[in-house]
């Protein structure tokens, strides 16, 4: 079964092309849609894909199965709908939405149509991360202790001289939206979901209307505690995540865009127990890091084989996350999850 994509802008779409490129058995990108007809241009290195700036016609291709949303934050949503509307599966850049409103609106478009929406939650995917998979099902970890995240990158001039970046309306929110949410995603991926949030947000390195800092403290349902370190002025773009069980720690390298591309150490409580996590580890196969990883899940899940394709549902729990540690950090208050819809932030974030 090959899939055929129409990815929709051709600035992050290059890197899911790459992806696609090496999943060619699966995957076959038919369009590329971009207002820089030129940019899209320049990705090609042999291929046929066609190459336009006409949405509605890369909507309306019998061939296309797929439409891959790789377009400023403010358009996620209303051309999801347009694609599900036109019996298209979806992939989508995050932030998926920008309020729960609109996630809801993309669950009632998709069941609709009976079609697919997979957030892109790359992250998830690399050989470490299979790894500390492999660990929770052996039962090495034991319970959630305590998580710390830092995302702690550079953003300047240049990176807001794109005019829809720092602003409420075209990139929708700040550094907890754009930058951390994907660390945000593993945390609760391997730890479980979140049942309170307090949050602090500035903005202290740049002169744009969003936050460019945070300081979050979690409790999650399970009672574990965690933190998260954000901001866009450090000397240089990392990402460190560091996971504590009840048996090991896990911590990840300083990979800013890719924490799965380089090894992450698990380090027994006991040492007298670090052998039998070793062994565990060297039983375990390896993967496809990143959005190699993300598309192949995405290929098993459409050809009704056992996946870990990241679901609307998970990408639901995102956009809830980010919705209450907006209204944490503006009431000054904890904010307990899961978020009814009478929310005073159901309907959106943006000031």
């Amino acid at each position: 079964m090959v899939i055929r994509v129409a990815i929709l802008g051709a600035g992050i779409g290059r890197e899911h092309l790459a992806a696609y490129r090496k999943l060619h058995d699966t995957f076959d990108v038919t369009r590329i849609v971009d207002q820089d007809e030129a940019r899209a241009e320049s990705l090609r290195q042999g291929d046929t894909f066609e190459v336009s700036d006409n949405l509605q016609a890369a909507l309306d291709a019998p061939e296309v199965d797929v439409i891959d949303i790789c377009l400023p934050p403010h358009l996620h949503v209303p051309v999801a709908l347009r694609a599900l509307e036109a019996r298209k599966h979806v992939i989508c850049e995050k932030p998926l939405a920008t309020s729960l409103a609109d996630v809801d609106r993309l669950r009632t478009a998709a069941q609709l149509n009976q079609k697919q929406v997979f957030p892109v939650f790359q992250y998830r995917w690399g050989p470490p991360l299979a790894q500390l998979c492999g660990l929770i099902a052996a039962g090495l970890t034991g319970q959630p202790q305590v998580g710390a995240i830092e995302t702690h990158w550079s953003r300047g001039a240049d990176y807001y001289a794109v005019p829809w970046r720092g602003t409420w309306a075209g990139e929708q929110g700040g550094a907890v939206l754009g930058h951390a949410i994907h660390n945000h995603d593993l945390m609760t991926h391997f730890m479980g979901p979140v049942a309170s949030v307090g949050a602090m947000t500035t903005t202290r390195v740049n002169p744009i209307e969003t936050e460019d800092c945070a300081a979050i403290s979690f409790r999650l349902a399970n009672g574990a505690l965690a933190t998260s370190s954000i901001t866009l002025g450090a000397a240089r773009d990392e990402t460190r995540i560091r996971l504590v069980f009840e048996r090991l720690t896990a911590t990840s390298g300083t990979a800013p865009y890719a924490p799965g591309a380089a090894p992450w150490s698990f380090t027994a409580r006991n040492p007298d127990h670090q052998p039998q996590i070793d062994a565990c580890l060297a039983e375990l196969g390896s993967e496809p890091i990143g959005y190699e990883g993300f598309f192949a899940a995405i290929s098993d899940q459409l050809a009704g084989r056992a996946s870990t394709a990241v679901t609307l549902e998970e990408g639901r729990a995102s956009i809830a996350l980010v919705t209450a540690i907006y209204h944490a950090a503006r009431s000054g208050q904890t904010v307990n999850l899961p978020l009814c819809d009478n929310h005073p932030l159901y309907g959106g974030w943006q000031l």
